[in-house]
């Protein structure tokens, strides 16, 4: 059944609330976990679930996720009619670039009818999960629906800040709203409303005539707020509660739109027992990985203190040298020398950090220099100075900050300078 659908992967948001981590590349190009790629997770359940026919709408900065997309996902068989395509805005049908979800759709019409599937998968490049879209489209087809929602369980207080479900005891969809004031419920639970995941199943038919129909009129043409609703109220519409694949106690589906968002389900990573597994044989989460070395911590052997990393990420090519990583997520090639502290970071690939350096609950863009001496995280008002501060208090440090350096102590350059001379 997996041979007759499509997906169409959308990947091209500007991911604004994502600032300045988005500043120079798309959100589903940020890296997440230390090697992966935000988009990594939703390309991963495609091939895990048998998907391998995969179109990828682009367009704000995509440069290194098209980079990344020939680099590590050139795994399936184009000689079976497999694929993994990029599909930048063409103005093959208008004169704009993407105006929405739909939009972005609806300007590679031309792409979809070339594969003639008899169904179109629509999905979001910017969420971490576990899915397994076979089962969804099964049940798609089982029930005789023209459209299909992927939708999860969420509490009623939480459901005002996402799209919201509204259906009977068949799991028929009755309705749907974004960020509702008064979130519906689900029958039999009024504590509950049914949030979707931005995840649905088209008939290709159904899909192609309400695409055309809605860029004929003047819309935002969005999916939540002009596709979605149209349909529901013409064609059989249900919802697929969200089975996950996870195996853990509670379901794991993270929009990470946010900085603290982000960083928190980074450093969730970093526990003991996580609540999302990267480490399930049974459905490996799939990257570009490198041509790097082992990660590495040195100076044990000449009698110094060695470099440490405890309930931390490390991916290969770090080399942690004399210092101490606590909680920390380090992404490919980090460089961390002697004598200094990173405490709940997350470190993107390239970062240096120098000599006598201390940084706590810090986020770090890529290839940024950390100079010797450095202090991040520790002085809220020099932060909020020197750099991007969330509102939960976590520093962002991109290339063109300049952080605050505090004096080495006259103790602590005596012990640098024996260390050296051994």
């Amino acid at each position: 059944m997996v041979d007759d659908a499509l997906v169409i992967l959308l990947a091209g948001g500007a991911g604004e609330r994502l600032y300045p981590l988005t500043r120079d590349r798309a959100k589903p190009a940020v890296f997440f976990g230390g090697p992966y790629r935000i988009i990594d997770f939703t390309l991963s359940n495609c091939i895990n679930s048998g998907l391998r026919r995969i179109f990828i709408a682009t367009q704000y900065k995509s440069l290194s996720l098209n980079r990344h997309i020939r680099m590590g996902w050139n795994i399936v068989s184009e000689e079976l009619g497999e694929f993994v395509e990029i599909l930048p805005p063409q103005k093959r049908v208008s004169e704009h670039w993407y105006q929405g979800t739909a939009d972005a759709v609806y300007q590679n019409l031309y792409s979809i009818a070339q594969e003639n599937p008899h169904y179109v998968i629509v999905l979001s490049g910017d969420h971490v999960y576990k899915m397994d879209y076979a089962k969804m489209l099964r049940v798609h087809k089982e029930r005789g629906s023209a459209m299909t929602l992927a939708a999860i369980e969420i509490p009623k207080q939480e459901a005002t800040r996402m799209g919201v479900l509204s259906v009977d005891e068949q799991d028929r969809v009755t309705g749907f709203v974004e960020k509702p004031e008064h979130p519906p419920t689900i029958p039999g639970s009024s504590e509950f409303s049914l949030a979707s995941m931005g995840i649905y199943i088209f008939d290709t038919a159904v899909l192609l005539k309400a695409l055309e129909e809605d860029a004929a009129r003047p819309t935002s043409h969005d999916f939540g707020k002009d596709i979605i609703p149209a349909l529901i109220a013409e064609r059989p519409t249900y919802a697929y509660r969200f089975y996950d694949e996870n195996k853990k106690a509670s379901k794991y589906w993270r929009d990470i739109g946010t900085l603290d968002a982000f960083y928190d389900a980074n450093m969730d990573l970093c526990h003991v027992d996580p609540e999302f597994n990267l480490y399930d044989p049974e459905w490996p989460m799939r990257t570009y990985q490198p041509q790097a070395p082992p990660a590495k911590f040195v100076f044990a052997e000449k009698g110094r203190r060695c470099g440490e990393a405890l309930d931390s990420v490390i991916s290969p090519g770090c080399i942690i040298s004399g210092s101490r990583v606590v909680g920390s997520v380090l992404c490919p090639n980090v460089r961390v020398h002697s004598y200094g502290t990173i405490e709940q970071c997350i470190l993107m690939p390239g970062v240096r950090v120098g000599r006598h350096a201390r940084i706590r609950r810090a986020i770090v863009d890529r290839d940024v220099l950390i100079p010797r001496g450095a202090v991040i995280g520790f002085n809220p008002e020099e932060d909020r100075k020197r750099h991007t501060v969330t509102d939960l208090g976590v520093v962002v440090v991109t290339e063109d900050d300049d952080p605050l350096v505090e004096p080495i102590s006259d103790e602590a350059l005596r012990i640098e300078a024996e260390d050296d001379g051994r």
